[in-house]
């Protein structure tokens, strides 16, 4: 589930991005700093194979110019048991209904991380 590690481009050149970015690896590598959504699918798998998928997605780090073209790591796709899977993480204003006003400020932004089985998109 990794690659080269790479981060897309326009991220390093960009402090907010990288702030960004550092936010999103955080909660997806440690499961804290925001909530975990699970969709039907994930929840009905065997926790075995549950806990291989979350500790993929946490392990995950085959960013591309192409997969994470604004280089925020707030999306990533990972193959498992002969099904395909998303993680994606968006951020919210911290009563969660509209987009955040800065997602580069955790006092104003609730991340929200969904992992799904890609039927589910």
């Amino acid at each position: 589930m990794t690659g080269n590690g790479k981060d897309a481009a326009p991220g390093d050149r960009d402090p907010r991005r990288a702030t960004v970015r550092k936010l999103n690896d955080g909660l997806r590598q440690t499961f804290e700093g925001g909530d975990i959504l699970m969709t039907p699918a994930v929840r009905s798998l065997p926790i075995p194979e549950m806990k291989d998928l979350l500790v993929a997605v946490q392990r995950f780090d085959a960013f591309t110019e192409e997969n994470d073209p604004h280089g925020e790591h707030d999306f990533g796709s990972i193959e498992q048991g002969g099904a395909t899977y998303f993680w994606k993480i968006d951020c919210y204003d911290r009563d969660r209904v509209f987009a955040s006003p800065d997602p580069a400020d955790p006092s104003v932004t609730a991340r929200v991380m969904t992992v799904m089985r890609a039927d589910e998109y």
